[in-house]
Formats: structure tokens, C-alpha cells, sequence
């Protein structure tokens, strides 16, 4: 057994020392990884949830105990308001979960912003949340909704038994309500993410198999799906790494690297604001501790925050970011390319 290890551990050392870090390849290609204008405030709203899915990067769950309050969804609102940022994009943990999430919607409607919603679809089955499918419906929120595979194994394995039936009778209400459903203007949005440590398969074909499985077999309706990479960090990580695969990951990640994507990758245009009001490039760097940070070293908040703080600066880049420019790419709104 002692051999079996210490030959796995030369083999992981020998694996990492082969693969170039990505601060590495950016400069290959040309460096000068920055910030554009910023169209999207995307806001992580704690990380408790009523789901522990394995492949989660915000190891979110029920026993956390993470919630942006209300002075800071304030902050939030202000710094929207002056901004001019058009979209703001509501994450979690279960956002909905939130006491502040009806207001903090409520409000960046009335102020005219596009509402996105990123929903694990079996909070609306939690105690007290009933209401919310025809509270999206009235102020037009956009859902994007997690359903990682059309399989019932699949998702349970992934999400916990039960998930995929709730999942479907969760969409199944959106689309009564006319979400997803041809000239509504109610965009229901699904996310694919494989359940193993492989990269996603082409977007569009995959669209169409769950289109024609959740037609056939449901009655189930939506607007896009978007394909997302596993990221290897936080708890799942930790799951790959207690199976011995998290090298063979990070080489399939690595090799697979795309220059093209570059270009693409929502960091650039997107701010994401931590459940206490830090400021980072994307969620991922969020759950990793790596803030934007002024000339002086602080870490930026949303409480003082200007665009100005953030146009053109640097993106923090680590091999994480593998994630998001490996095949066809990665990002909230899925496959970066064809």
C-alpha cells in the first residue's frame, strides 16, 4: 500500500510539474488580461442553502450561516443605481433563501435593470417560498435553473435523492406560468454540468437532446440551455481529490485550453460582490479569497465602490481559471463558442 501512495504522489508531482500555469499560457497569448466595462453586478447573497451538491464551489448547504444583510443589499442598490450596470445577476448558495432577496429584486426592478435569478428550482418547495414562482413571474425575472442532467440517476447522484422530481414539478409550475413557453418574454434557462471530471459536451446538441427529453417524457419547456466545466476547487476539490482524480482533472483542463476563449470569459465584463460585500472578478475568485484590491493594497467594497475602481485593472488569475478556457469554454451564461 505504502508503494501504491508514494507512486501516485510522484506521479501527482511529476503531473503538476508538467502542466504550464495559466499565468503562463496568458502570456503566451499576448498578456494583458483586464477589466472592460462592466455590464453585469453579479451578487452572491450567503451561501446557505436547502441543497449540498457535491460539485458545488460555494460548499453551500444547509448548516451555513452566510447572508448578506440589509445594509450591504443597500450598498448593492446604491452602487447599482449610480452605475449604470444593466444587469444584475442574483446567486448563491439558495439566494431565495435570503430575508433580503424579495427586496433586493423588488428594488433593481423598480430601477429598471434586467433581474436574473440563478435557482436551484426545489427552493419554491421550501416552507414559506410557494410564492415564489408568480413573484419571478410578476417582476419578469429571467431564471436560469440548475438541472444537470435530464436523468433522474444522474441528478440525484449529483444533488440528492428526490431532486430530479421536485426539479421537474418545479418546472413544470414555471412553464403554467408561461415561462419558457413561445412569446411570453418569461426566459426559463437550464444549466448542464457533467457529473464526472470530463468537460462538457458541444452546447447546442446537448439543447437539443434535453429539449427532446423534457418535451417527450415531461411536457417541460425553456429557452436555453447552458453547458458549464466543473470547478476544481473548494468541495469539490475535495471530492476529486479523495478519488484520486483531481490531476488527471486539472491535465484534461489544461490540455484543453482554448486561446479563443479568452476573449470571452465573463470575468471581464462582470463584477461579483461577496454575501459581505467584497468585491472580486467572478465567483470563483470569490470562494477562493482573491479580491479586487485598490493601489494600496485593501480589498474593494461595494459600500465605496466607483467603475472607475475597477475599469482596466488587472483580472487575478490562477489555474482555476483552466476551468473556464478549457474546449468551447465556460461562463454563468455558458459555452463561451460555437
Amino acid at each position: 500500500m505504502f508503494v501504491v501512495l508514494e507512486t501516485a504522489a510522484v506521479l501527482s508531482k511529476e503531473r503538476r510539474k508538467a502542466m504550464h500555469p495559466f499565468a503562463q499560457r496568458i502570456k503566451q497569448n499576448g498578456g494583458g488580461f483586464r477589466k472592460r466595462k462592466v455590464d453585469v453586478l453579479q451578487v452572491n447573497m450567503g451561501r446557505y442553502c436547502n441543497q449540498a451538491c457535491v460539485h458545488c464551489h460555494v460548499e453551500a448547504g444547509p448548516t451555513r450561516k452566510e447572508m448578506m444583510n440589509r445594509e450591504t443589499v443597500d450598498a448593492v442598490l446604491c452602487f447599482l443605481g449610480r452605475s449604470g450596470i444593466s444587469t444584475l445577476d442574483v446567486t448563491g448558495g439558495a439566494p431565495e433563501l435570503n430575508p433580503n432577496f424579495d427586496y433586493l429584486l423588488e428594488a433593481a426592478a423598480a430601477l429598471e435593470r434586467h433581474v436574473m435569478d440563478r435557482c436551484n428550482l426545489t427552493v419554491i418547495f421550501e416552507p414559506g417560498k410557494e410564492y415564489l414562482p408568480e413573484f419571478f413571474q410578476r417582476h419578469r425575472v429571467e431564471l436560469v435553473c440548475s438541472l444537470p442532467c435530464y436523468s433522474e440517476e444522474n441528478v440525484d447522484r449529483q444533488r440528492g435523492r428526490g431532486t430530479f422530481d421536485l426539479s421537474i414539478r418545479a418546472l413544470q409550475l414555471f412553464n403554467q406560468l408561461g415561462y419558457g413557453q413561445p412569446d411570453s418574454g418569461l426566459i426559463l434557462n437550464l444549466v448542464y454540468n457533467p457529473v464526472g471530471p470530463f468537460l462538457p459536451p458541444p452546447q447546442e446538441e446537448l439543447a437539443q437532446d434535453y429539449k427532446r427529453e423534457l418535451r417527450e417524457k415531461f411536457g417541460i419547456e425553456f429557452n436555453h440551455l447552458y453547458c458549464l466545466s466543473n470547478m476544481p476547487i473548494t468541495r469539490y476539490e475535495t471530492h476529486l481529490k479523495l478519488r484520486g482524480e483531481y490531476d488527471r482533472y486539472m491535465e484534461l483542463l489544461a490540455n484543453s485550453f482554448n486561446p479563443a476563449t479568452l476573449d470571452q470569459v465573463m470575468c471581464r465584463n462582470l463584477l461579483s460582490v461577496g454575501w459581505e460585500g467584497t468585491i472580486y472578478d467572478c465567483d470563483f475568485n470569490q470562494m477562493l479569497d482573491l479580491p479586487i484590491r485598490d493601489a494600496d493594497g485593501q480589498a474593494l467594497n461595494i459600500s465605496t465602490l466607483s467603475l472607475d475602481h475597477v475599469q482596466n485593472l488587472p483580472i487575478a488569475i490562477g489555474d482555476h481559471c483552466y476551468a473556464c478556457t478549457a474546449g468551447s469554454g465556460s461562463s454563468c451564461g455558458g459555452a463561451l463558442l460555437p
